[in-house]
């Protein structure tokens, strides 16, 4: 378990760095959207590289595709939507207060997507700690935001 949450805080720590990558990007570029689509192909060299590299890369058939909701299909637009926010606000409001933010959305969310079970995710009631924790992380963003 160690390692899953050592995976998890350097995937938080990307998720801080990546908006100030992407913009110096857009900006050298002079194009956000060119930035953008750089940063989305290089995330697919990437992903194909480690499932390659770890013999984890298949074409699924049809019925396994056909297995999938159709909402599980539009996840990568998901990944645009804050792609486009990395590009055209992370900057104008800082790391700090994007991040807050981010992982505060993320969060709030997460709690209700565990109470109701919602997108393949196991029922875990939103007890009365999980929504404490919440409402704290929605008044420390408030507090990174307004300072």
């Amino acid at each position: 378990m160690i390692l899953l949450y050592g995976a998890v805080l350097i995937a938080g720590i990307a998720n801080a760095i990546q908006p100030g990558q992407t913009t110096q990007l857009a900006k050298a570029l002079g194009q956000p959207f060119t930035a953008g689509l750089v940063s989305m192909f290089v995330g697919t060299l990437g992903m194909f590289a480690v499932g390659l590299l770890s013999g984890h890369l298949s074409v699924p058939s049809l019925q396994q595709a056909g297995q999938a909701p159709w909402w599980a299909w539009l996840g990568g637009l998901v990944g645009v939507g804050l792609l486009i926010a990395q590009l055209f606000v992370a900057q104008r409001i800082g790391a700090a207060p994007f991040l807050g933010l981010l992982v505060t959305a993320g969060v709030v969310t997460s709690i209700a997507l565990d109470h109701f079970g919602l997108v393949g995710f196991d029922v875990h009631a939103a007890g009365p700690m999980r929504l404490f924790g919440g409402a704290l992380m929605i008044a420390g963003v408030t507090f990174v935001a307004l300072s």
